[in-house]
């Protein structure tokens, strides 16, 4: 039985909590029987994997692979992710790079397969860099068991760091954001978008959101969410609208008046 991590409350309260305790709950995770047995046999096995398809017939390992990249749904679709490994990035044609979901590059370019003359599973840092996502994804899914908006706000900081080095140019970055689902969430709540705005043309979302990000964060520049201040000010805007939301009795004048309390 793994461990379970202990969310006394929701909200922005609750994430304050899990950033305090962050370390020593994720430690004690990684350590439980349930997380140690998969990440020890995907340490064990995985420099013996050469290729696509000797991963995807392997569940076990595809459990861990799949898993760091937040696509644990996928696991029964082995020959869609057997091609979206050995296609790789590299090509613009590449089934990952048509995908509107960014996570499946991520997961492609980690393994290598079609990017590489040797994939990277033979390599101990790049193996050990997934089985640190494995670890930290099957974490936020523990947490999200028990707050969704809490395991969504423990991804923003990943998530961000791979949609900046996904793409070089400030629009290309924003293409991605959209692309990633669990992110997009997270800012398109925190910029106060209604759902339909995924619905309209995808160069017109990215107008909308980069020019609502100006207004909202002070800059359009994803880059600019690494800082500290700015990544705990998108975090508590989607904790707060996100609560707001579910909540009874607040009419949008209230709303905005609270937002406004928080800046």
């Amino acid at each position: 039985m793994s461990f379970q991590p202990l969310v006394p409350i929701g909200g922005y309260t609750g994430w304050k909590f899990l950033e305090r305790t962050l370390v020593q709950q994720q430690q004690a995770f990684d350590e439980s029987p349930t997380i140690k047995r998969v990440t020890e046999n995907f340490r064990e096995k995985i420099s013996e994997i050469r290729t696509a398809e000797e991963l995807v017939n392997d569940r076990d390992l595809l459990t861990v692979a799949l898993g760091a990249f937040g696509l644990d749904d996928d696991i029964n679709n082995k020959f869609f992710i057997q091609k979206i490994l050995e296609e790789g990035t590299t090509d613009d044609d590449a089934l990952a790079n048509k995908l509107s979901d960014s996570r499946y590059a991520e997961f492609s370019k980690a393994f290598g397969f079609g990017d590489f003359s040797t994939p990277l599973t033979t390599t101990s840092i790049a193996s050990e860099d997934i089985i640190t996502r494995f670890e930290r994804q099957s974490f936020e899914a523990a947490v999200g068991e028990q707050d969704n908006q809490l395991r969504l706000a423990l991804n923003i900081g990943k998530a961000l760091e791979d949609v900046t080095d996904s793409a070089k140019s400030t629009n290309a970055q924003w293409y991605a954001l959209l692309g990633n689902a669990p992110l997009r969430e997270v800012v398109q709540t925190a910029l106060g978008l209604p759902t339909e705005v995924g619905s309209v043309d995808i160069d017109k979302q990215l107008e909308t959101f980069k020019a609502r990000s100006e207004s909202v964060f002070g800059t359009d520049q994803i880059a600019d969410f690494s800082g500290e201040d700015l990544q705990e000010k998108l975090v508590r805007l989607f904790l707060l609208r996100s609560s707001l939301s579910e909540s009874t009795g607040y009419s949008s004048g209230n709303i905005a008046l609270t937002l406004l309390a928080t800046r």
